[in-house]
């Protein structure tokens, strides 16, 4: 996952990306994220192997839907530092860097506001299936607090590097703000 800063800087309107995996939370993440999918492959294989020999291990399918439940949560706060997520790039460029700045305080508030909903829901959704005991109808019975572990996790990875890009939202609007040269003479 982890590679070099794509240079967008000779494209109009293109914004500079962060640096990957710039930040202690998305290393940690990219890792967890790594060791399940190792997880998930040795399982898929040892599946393909006994079903050679006519047998089955009657749990790939739901230990990897498990397991991709979280790599899909563990690598938010990835995508977020490495810029993968989408950006509105038709309307960035057309801001001055004023309005980029204020711009991107904007949304990462409402970004923030919203994975904090989506964190506390997600662990009343973990507190309850503790407290009520709740398993997976199948034959491994599997105790649901487990698997669900990682989405709140996950979405505390994501308010972290959120938190962080805020700031350096407010840290750059903060300079723009006492450098008021614009981009091409516009002003916001």
């Amino acid at each position: 996952m982890s590679q070099a800063p794509v240079d967008l800087s000779g494209q109009e309107g293109a914004d500079e990306r962060p640096a990957p995996l710039n930040s202690i939370v998305a290393r940690v993440s990219e890792w967890l994220c790594n060791l399940t999918l190792v997880a998930m492959l040795v399982i898929i294989t040892a599946e393909a192997v006994a079903r050679l020999f006519g047998h089955s291990l009657e749990m790939a399918d739901e230990v990897g839907g498990y397991l991709l439940v979280a790599i899909s949560f563990l690598s938010l706060a990835v995508c977020q530092v490495s810029g993968s997520f989408h950006h509105l790039e038709l309307l960035q460029p057309r801001l001055s860097d004023r309005g980029r700045a204020i711009w991107s305080v904007i949304f990462n508030v409402l970004s923030l506001a919203c994975t904090l909903v989506i964190f506390w829901q997600l662990c009343r959704l973990e507190m309850q299936s503790w407290s009520y005991g709740d398993v997976a109808p199948t034959e491994l019975q599997t105790p649901l607090w487990l698997p669900r572990i990682t989405m709140p996790l996950g979405m505390f990875g994501l308010s972290l590097v959120l938190l962080r890009s805020l700031f350096e939202s407010l840290t750059t609007l903060g300079r723009v703000l006492r450098n008021p040269v614009q981009r091409g003479g516009s002003n916001a």
